[in-house]
Formats: C-alpha cells, sequence, structure tokens
C-alpha cells in the first residue's frame, strides 16, 4: 500500500470513489450528497486551504481523505479531517488508520497545532483523537451529535479551549454535513 499527497489528475477517480463507498454504505442520497461536497471542495477550496492524501494498491485509488482549514478567532494553525473514504475491499484491514497517520505526519511536519473532527469516536480515538466539547472548541455548525466532535494536537500541548466561534471552509458549511 502506498500512502501519499493527490494529485490534480487524480481528482475523478477520488470524486468516483467517494459517492460509490458512501452510496454502498449509507445509500444513495448520501452517496450524492457527499460526491457534491467532494466536487465543491475540488472547486471552491483555495489549495492552501486543503490537503488531500490517498491509499494506492499498484495503481488503484482505494481510500482518501480531506483535511480543511479551520480558522477560530485566535491565531492558531487548525484543519478539519472530513470525510474519509476507504473502498469496501479494503475497510477493516488498518488501511484508513495508517492513511490518518501518514497525513497526521505530514501535517505535523508543516507546523500544523490541531486538527479536528466530526465522526465515530471509537474509530478516530485509535489515532490520537480525543472527544471534545462545544465549550472546549466551538464547531463552525451546530452539532446533531455532541459526543462526535473529536480533536488531536499535533504539537504535544494539551488540548485546553479556544474562544469564539470556528469557521470552516464553504463546502462544508452546509448543515446537512453535520
Amino acid at each position: 500500500m502506498d500512502y501519499s499527497q493527490y494529485h490534480v489528475e487524480q481528482t475523478q477517480e477520488i470524486t468516483d470513489l467517494v459517492t460509490r463507498t458512501f452510496s454502498k454504505s449509507e445509500g444513495v442520497d448520501e452517496g450524492t450528497l457527499i460526491g457534491a461536497l467532494i466536487k465543491d471542495l475540488f472547486a471552491t477550496t483555495d489549495p492552501d486551504d486543503m490537503f488531500i492524501f490517498v491509499a494506492k494498491d499498484n495503481d488503484k485509488i482505494v481510500g482518501s481523505i480531506f483535511f480543511t482549514r479551520l480558522t477560530f478567532e485566535i491565531d492558531t494553525t487548525a484543519f478539519l479531517l472530513c470525510p474519509v473514504v476507504i473502498d469496501a475491499e479494503y475497510q477493516k484491514k488498518g488501511v484508513g488508520q495508517a492513511l490518518i497517520n501518514h497525513a497526521l505526519e505530514f501535517l505535523k511536519q508543516e507546523g500544523v497545532e490541531l486538527i479536528f473532527t466530526y465522526g465515530e469516536p471509537k474509530f478516530y480515538e485509535r489515532v490520537g483523537f480525543e472527544v471534545i466539547s462545544e465549550e472546549q472548541f466551538k464547531s463552525p455548525i451546530p452539532l446533531s451529535y455532541l459526543y462526535s466532535w473529536l480533536a488531536q494536537s499535533l504539537n504535544d500541548e494539551a488540548l485546553t479551549y479556544i474562544p469564539g466561534r470556528s469557521k470552516c471552509v464553504a463546502a462544508l458549511n452546509n448543515l446537512r454535513l453535520w
């Protein structure tokens, strides 16, 4: 398995993987919604505000993760991990965890301080995330599931508190995604 940053010529393959995988696991409506999110991320997000990583088995992309800038009212370098997609044939084989760990190490080297995500705590805790509260770190959109807001410090400082609201990239500023 090869883990790397994405290249622009992989855009359509990633979009297809996301749409297909979410359609199979969550239903066609969810696959369409997340596929549209990916297209929107590619079309509207400044490349300086987004990192994308892929897992490849030979020449086939079997996983992808997106990190987009999350801004707070104070100066901190933070990104939001969303979404993560692993082809159904490669799930439960450690590919997702390995891809996330590869990306986190890269982002740490780039000086990123904090990573946030909104997802399944049991999965994300395996790669170093901690459940956090809205009182500690305000999410950009009201959360549907309070115990699914997670963060990880990449600079070895404790997760404590950042005052004020956060703001995500435009493509993620959609209540249906939260």
